[in-house]
């Protein structure tokens, strides 16, 4: 149903270089930029960075998170390994969540903003 969400972003050039280390190990490429924006997809959905359109500087919301479904658990550990690599903060390493087959890590990005890489065999 969700077709891109965007983040917030006070350095594109830094966002930029984090999310294309970040999100070349699920597939992604960049799809677009311009002087605001710059956007990844995999053939489906995207991700996308921005300088906000009011001019103000970006911050973080409080309670929003983006969550990008992978296909293993193997894949959801990779992903947040290289997060790590590449500067992010940790809010929860990989492993089960709950019960019935939730697979999660959690990570903030250099902005701040709040990632979930997660497998779901329901």
């Amino acid at each position: 149903m969700i077709g891109h969400v965007t983040l917030g972003t006070n350095d594109l050039a830094l966002s930029g270089k984090f999310y294309d280390t970040l999100l070349a190990q699920i597939g992604a490429k960049r799809l677009f930029e311009n002087e605001r924006t710059i956007a990844w997809s995999n053939g489906g959905s995207g991700l996308g960075v921005i300088k906000p359109f009011d001019g103000k500087a970006a911050t973080v919301g409080n309670g929003v998170m983006v969550g990008l479904s992978l296909e293993s658990q193997e894949k959801v550990d990779a992903l947040y390994k290289k997060a790590m690599e590449l500067g992010a903060r940790d809010e929860g390493p990989p492993g089960p969540r709950g019960t019935g087959g939730f697979y999660a890590a959690y990570f903030r990005d250099l902005e701040g903003n709040k990632l979930c890489a997660y497998f779901a065999t329901r």
